[in-house]
């Protein structure tokens, strides 16, 4: 189960982000859109060192090396601008991006590991965004098995079961997580249903 970060700062965010990984979140990626690199390299520098294998950068990938993170995500954006492929990092590097439909999907090259498929249900944290195609449908249609298919877009607590149920391989959480007043214990209710279906 992987959690994104708000685009916005939200209250208390460090030491949430570190109840999280103390709760046993594996994977949480760092999407903070309005960064400038100074910002974000202050952000890092928060979270405990031991945490930062676990952190996935979206923007600013130029500071990954100096903060020990070896995981690097490329928007749908970024991903079809050559100048920022993951051939240009010569440190070795796990790679994951953002998908928008399952041709889209199907067409990746397999140096990524997971892609996200959004949106699937409608957004929590993005007002207006929602679904105009059948993504369990669509999935279907999947002929990528080099790459794993994470669900994004309106994942929550009542919804994960079916998700996974329709071969997605896993969740991703954004705003079920941080428009939640309990954070953690969001987390830990949806932790715990993924655990019983991956069982």
């Amino acid at each position: 189960m992987i959690v994104i970060t708000n685009p916005s700062s939200i209250a208390n965010e460090i030491s949430i982000i570190a109840s999280l990984f103390e709760e046993g979140l594996s994977l949480l990626h760092i999407r903070k859109p309005d960064f400038s690199e100074v910002e974000m390299a202050r952000f890092l520098h928060q979270i405990k060192m031991e945490f930062r294998t676990n952190l996935v950068l979206h923007s600013h990938h130029q500071l990954a090396e100096d903060f020990g993170i070896n995981r690097i995500h490329f928007s749908e954006k970024a991903r079809k601008n050559s100048h920022e492929s993951p051939a240009r990092f010569s440190k070795p590097c796990r790679y994951s991006t953002s998908t928008h439909s399952i041709e889209d999907f199907n067409s990746l090259s397999t140096e990524f590991d997971y892609a996200f498929l959004s949106p699937v249900f409608t957004s929590i944290s993005k007002e207006g965004y929602h679904p105009t195609e059948n993504l369990f449908e669509a999935l279907k249609s999947r002929t990528n098995n080099n790459t794993k298919v994470v669900a994004l877009g309106g994942i929550n607590s009542e919804n994960i079961q079916k998700t996974l149920e329709n071969d997605f391989d896993d969740i991703a959480l954004l705003g079920s997580i941080w428009n939640n007043e309990n954070p953690i214990k969001q987390f830990k209710l949806c932790q715990k249903i993924a655990l019983s279906f991956s069982v």
